[in-house]
């Protein structure tokens, strides 16, 4: 899809028209994406958009924090060299909030409908345990799947603390291990008993079913919405 770059507040012709139509064209290839029920990459992508303007807004300055996973620290200062000789520039500084101003609007509506998606998929999404859980929770099997097909897909899952000065976070890895199609003889009881079977490395496996009752993406929607549901259930039973 039409991408904006990470620096394109100042990146090429500082002009508004210009950037007025590089915002729109990017937002409406957001709108597609969301159409589709595609969330992902574009919501992390509209909130890092929407933190740097709001960062630049309010204290002339950008945060790395807000390019996850898009920009080096190596780039990062660099950029950070070029708003910080912009900020010095009264005009050009005229021009850069003049953008954000009318910006800031655009983006935060664009949030809204993928947050509006994101919470339509979320609450039609199910986590259940299969089988007996065990007190380790934090590595186990993940099976996604649409409640209105047979294919179930297998994920080997890993969950880690990391934290900054001020909370901590949890992260979750997951890895492809198989697609199988569900039928009498494989409910997910029995893809437990054959994973544990196969899979010596776990043989007392946490496994959780994430079952949605709607048809969504799998790669842009269902599997990171999915990994977020498992976190958040797995923090409530460690509670």
């Amino acid at each position: 899809m039409n991408t904006l770059p990470v620096n394109w507040l100042t990146e090429g012709l500082l002009d508004f028209e210009y950037k007025k139509y590089l915002l729109l064209a990017y937002l409406q290839a957001v709108k597609g994406e969301f159409s589709q029920h595609r969330l992902y990459p574009v919501f992390s992508d509209l909130i890092m958009h929407y933190r740097n303007l709001v960062q630049v807004k309010e204290h002339k300055q950008l945060v790395y924090e807000s390019f996850p996973q898009r920009i080096s620290r190596a780039d990062f200062e660099k950029l950070q060299l070029v708003y910080e000789k912009i900020v010095q520039d009264d005009e050009t500084m005229e021009q850069i909030e003049e953008i954000i101003q009318y910006a800031t609007p655009l983006f935060s509506t664009a949030l809204n409908e993928g947050k509006e998606l994101y919470d339509f998929v979320e609450r039609h999404l199910e986590i259940t345990p299969v089988g007996i859980t065990p007190i380790y929770h934090d590595e186990g099997y993940l099976f996604v799947e649409h409640a209105a097909s047979k294919e179930t897909y297998v994920y080997s899952y890993h969950i880690t603390v990391f934290e900054n000065t001020y909370e901590k976070y949890r992260g979750i890895n997951t890895k492809h291990l198989q697609t199988v199609r569900r039928g009498l003889t494989l409910t997910h009881e029995h893809l437990k008993i054959q994973l544990i079977k196969e899979r010596k490395e776990l043989p007392n496996p946490a496994t959780f079913a994430a079952v949605s009752r709607f048809p969504v993406p799998l790669e842009q929607s269902l599997l990171p919405i999915a990994k977020r549901s498992l976190v958040k259930y797995v923090t409530k039973l460690a509670a």
